[in-house]
């Protein structure tokens, strides 16, 4: 069990999440020089950084095919599997994998005291296996170990048609070194609003605490009217044997012209190095994209360093542009500046310098390659979303009618987690 739950909880190996992020990784292992006092060496950035963790573990290539896009010639996109997929945890054991979720009445549901996975983005509503009971349940016992469970569920009433499906489960070992708790939920008003989610939270005996919640929500949305799908999760775990810890939040929002927006934050630490990610990508529907990838590390040394680049396209016309940086414990700072015009003519104007005293600006013969439409837009979303799409309103009284007046916009959420592991 420790061995296990520890490498669940740090399971930091870098995922890649997109071609281009891909390729822009490529760069910075190939380029990024560190400096740690007088001495220099090559480093593989957060893959060898992270090393000591999973070092048994190598890389996944992935492979992506091209293919010509409608926006234009010359344009190449790329078609890859489906983005943050959530494969199936490796800790599954045979009582788990050969008994459904929700057991039979007066047993105990199954102990799930495992951390989340890092880098698994956001998973489908089909791999939480989310079974809402159809009457009001408040039950508990206690196993032959001496192990003791619960399980409860109801619903919740307002106004304008809000109804609230939930059912709650946990479970705590004899000596309450290890407990869980999990919590489904469906939600659903007159407007048409449709949310499923869970939320689930624990300790093992070893020591290690997580959090995690995941959300999908249907709703129409108040500027275009149109119909929206946003899907998003949270994590956040903590190692009870050393200084480490994880939170990584993720998002995708979809509508029905093909407006898609996508991206995540990152934060990490394993003793003396911590290190964070964020990233975008955003598709307007009708041609234009922008991506954009921000990382950063550093060590209690004092030693910094990271690597940043944006790209922006519509028509086969856009630009790219980056920098890689680091800085010494002693405050020398080196970076490297570079970017990229793209006519649309197969002419690509390169540019750059760095503080060494490197610089090149040429025009050379070069395709353009861009994903002009994101490879898992709003059809796939719907044909992934059919629990959601399956949730029933409660039944409007004849003569009473939604409320379908919208308040102001929310306010933007942060771009830090709220709490980063210490």
């Amino acid at each position: 069990m420790a061995a296990s739950s520890a490498v669940s909880l740090l399971d930091i190996k870098h995922r890649r999440f997109g071609v281009n992020h891909e390729l822009r990784l490529t760069k910075w292992k190939r380029k990024l020089l560190c400096f740690d006092g007088y001495q220099t060496r090559r480093f593989r950035c957060f893959a060898d950084m992270l090393a000591p963790i999973r070092r048994s573990e190598k890389s996944e290539e992935r492979r992506f095919d091209q293919k010509t896009s409608a926006h234009g010639a010359g344009i190449k996109t790329s078609s890859s599997a489906v983005p943050f997929a959530s494969p199936k945890s490796r800790f599954v054991s045979k009582q788990e994998k050969f008994y459904p979720r929700c057991t039979p009445r007066l047993t105990g549901p199954q102990s799930r005291d495992t951390p989340p996975k890092r880098d698994t983005g956001i998973a489908n509503e089909k791999d939480w296996g989310i079974d809402l009971l159809n009457e009001n349940v408040n039950e508990s016992g206690t196993n032959e170990d001496g192990s003791s469970w619960f399980r409860e569920s109801g619903h919740d009433l307002g106004d304008n048609g809000y109804r609230c499906r939930w059912t709650r489960m946990g479970g705590r070992s004899h000596d309450g070194s290890s407990e869980w708790t999990e919590t489904w939920w469906e939600k659903s008003d007159w407007t048409g609003y449709k949310e499923l989610g869970v939320e689930k939270s624990g300790k093992n005996a070893e020591g290690d605490t997580w959090w995690e919640t995941w959300q999908e929500v249907l709703h129409q949305d108040e500027w275009s009217n149109l119909a929206r799908i946003e899907r998003s999760a949270q994590k956040q775990a903590k190692s009870g044997t050393e200084n480490a810890g994880w939170y990584e939040k993720w998002w995708e929002k979809y509508d029905a012209k093909g407006w898609t927006e996508k991206g995540a934050h990152k934060y990490g630490r394993l003793n003396e190095q911590s290190w964070w990610e964020k990233w975008g990508e955003h598709y307007d529907g009708r041609g234009s994209v922008l991506k954009w990838t921000d990382k950063w590390a550093e060590t209690e040394l004092g030693t910094k360093w990271g690597d940043k680049w944006e790209e922006k396209f519509f028509s086969g016309i856009g630009s790219r542009q980056g920098e890689t940086w680091h800085v010494s414990p002693n405050s020398d700072r080196w970076s490297r500046t570079w970017g990229e015009e793209h006519f649309g003519n197969g002419k690509v104007h390169k540019y750059g310098k760095s503080t060494t005293g490197e610089s090149w600006d040429i025009v050379v013969d070069e395709e353009t390659y861009y994903e002009a439409e994101p490879h898992y837009g709003w059809a796939d979303v719907v044909g992934d979303s059919t629990q959601l799409l399956s949730i029933q309103p409660r039944e409007r009284p004849p003569g009473v009618y939604p409320n379908l007046e919208f308040g102001p916009s929310p306010p933007p959420e942060p771009d830090q987690p709220p709490d980063e592991p210490q």
